[in-house]
C-alpha cells in the first residue's frame, strides 16, 4: 500500500471511526503519503471514535512526548450493569439498582484532582511480560495495582433517566467545563439515571473505562462505557481533524443507536484525500505544547549542524525568551537568552523549518536526532 522510501514528515490529525482499530485506520495516512513510518500517540478501542494525532516519518520521534499530553474525553455510561470489559463488547458481571442524580452528581465531583485508578484487566497493560487482556482471556486472575492519574475538569453533558427522558444542559462557548448550577433542576435531583455523557479532561494514564466503574461504585450502582469519543489532546482538537466530516452527532440516543451495528469504517479514499490536505509541519507553538523549547539556529551554524559537528550554546537562541516552561525534573524555569537548564530542546531554522532535537545536560550539549535536509515538511 505504501512506499517506504517516502520522505514525507509530519502531524495528522485523524478523526478515527467506531469499528476500526486504532492501527487500522492508519492504513488512510500511510495510502496518502505514500509511508509506512506513521505511528499514533494513544491508542482508541476500537468501539471508540475521535481524535488520533498521528506522527509521520521523522516526527514519528515525537510520539512519546505526545502520548504525555492530557486529554479531552466525552463518555455515554450506562448504570445498572457492569461488565468485564468495562466497555459493550463485554459480559454483565454485575447489575445494581440505578442511581438517583443527586448521587451521581456527588460521585462525578469526588473523582476529580489526584485519584487512584485500578486500570482495566482487559488492557494492553504488561504482566509478567504478556498482555493483561490475553491472561484473562485465557483463565488467569489478573490484578493489576493502582495508580496516580489526574482528572482536571469534568461536566454532565446529558443525561437519560429510567422513565427515557433526556435532557441536555447548555454549554458555554468560552468554557466547556463551566458548572452547572443544579439548583436550577432540583426537580430532577431524584429521578433514576440510566445512561449520562459526561466531559472529562484527564492526564495521561488515566482509563475513561475504569473512571465509568468507579463513578457508578461511588454512587451505589454499576456501570460502563456505551461509548467513548476523544475532542482534544492538549493543543491538538478534533474540529481540526481529516474525516470529521464522517462521525456522527456524539449524544446518548445515536450511541445507543449505533451499539448493534457499529460501522467498520467508511469513504476510505475521502480520508486519503483528508489527510492530503491537512498534514501539518511541526511548528514551535506545537513543539512548546510537546514540552520542548523552541531554539533557532544561526544561520552561520546550520552546516555545522547538519555535518554533526560540536554544538555550542551560542550556535542557539530561545525563539520565546520570556516565557517559563517546566524542564526534566519538573520544575518551572525561567528562560533567558541561553540555555540555562537540563532539557531537551526543539531547533528550528532561521525560516522556522523544524530541524531536529538537542539535549542539554550539564553544561554539554548533544544530539537527540536531526531531520535531515529535503525532508519533506
Amino acid at each position: 500500500m505504501a512506499k517506504k522510501n517516502s520522505n514525507a514528515a509530519g502531524i495528522v490529525l485523524l478523526a478515527k471511526q467506531s469499528g476500526l482499530t486504532s492501527y487500522s485506520s492508519l492504513n488512510a495516512v500511510k495510502k496518502a503519503l505514500g509511508t509506512s513510518k506513521v505511528g499514533h500517540t494513544g491508542t482508541l478501542d476500537s468501539f471508540a471514535q475521535g481524535l488520533l494525532v498521528v506522527c509521520v516519518g521523522n516526527l514519528t520521534r515525537l510520539s512519546s512526548h505526545i502520548t504525555a499530553f492530557n486529554k479531552t474525553y466525552e463518555a455515554v455510561i450506562e448504570f445498572g450493569k457492569e461488565t468485564d470489559t468495562l466497555d459493550p463488547t463485554g459480559e454483565v458481571v454485575r447489575t445494581a439498582e440505578l442511581p438517583e442524580l443527586q448521587a451521581l452528581l456527588k460521585a462525578v465531583e469526588k473523582h476529580k484532582g489526584a485519584i487512584e485508578q485500578v486500570p482495566p484487566a482487559f488492557s494492553a497493560l504488561h504482566v509478567d511480560g504478556k498482555r493483561a487482556s490475553d491472561l484473562v482471556r485465557d483463565g488467569h486472575n489478573v490484578e493489576l495495582e493502582k495508580r496516580l492519574v489526574f482528572i482536571m475538569a469534568s461536566r454532565i453533558c446529558e443525561l437519560k433517566f429510567d422513565d427515557g427522558t433526556n435532557i441536555s444542559f447548555k454549554e458555554s462557548p468560552s468554557d466547556e467545563f463551566e458548572k452547572i448550577d443544579f439548583n436550577e433542576y432540583s426537580d430532577i435531583l431524584c429521578k433514576k439515571v440510566h445512561y449520562a455523557r459526561i466531559r472529562f479532561e484527564v492526564s495521561k494514564g488515566t482509563y475513561i473505562r475504569s473512571l465509568a466503574r468507579d463513578i457508578g461504585q461511588a454512587c451505589g450502582s454499576a456501570a460502563f462505557l456505551d461509548g467513548l469519543l476523544r475532542t482534544r489532546i492538549s493543543c491538538f482538537d478534533l474540529k481540526d481533524a481529516a474525516g470529521i466530516d464522517l462521525l456522527k452527532p456524539f449524544t446518548i440516543d445515536s450511541v445507543l443507536l449505533n451499539l448493534n451495528s457499529i460501522p467498520k469504517g467508511e469513504n476510505f479514499d475521502y480520508i486519503v484525500e483528508e489527510v492530503k490536505n491537512k498534514i501539518q509541519t511541526m511548528t514551535s507553538e506545537i513543539a512548546e505544547q510537546c514540552g520542548l523549547p523552541a531554539v533557532c539556529l544561526n544561520s552561520s551554524n546550520e552546516i555545522d549542524f547538519y555535518n554533526g559537528r560540536p554544538l555550542k550554546q551560542k550556535m542557539f537562541t530561545p525563539i520565546y525568551p520570556d516565557k517559563e516552561f517546566i524542564d526534566s525534573d519538573g520544575n518551572s524555569v525561567r528562560r533567558e537568552k541561553a540555555f540555562f537548564a537540563d532539557n531537551k530542546y526543539s531547533v528550528f531554522l532561521e525560516n522556522l523549518t523544524f530541524a531536529g532535537v538537542i539535549h542539554f545536560e550539564k553544561q554539554h550539549i548533544s544530539y537527540d536526532y536531526v531531520i535531515p535536509r529535503g525532508v519533506k515538511q
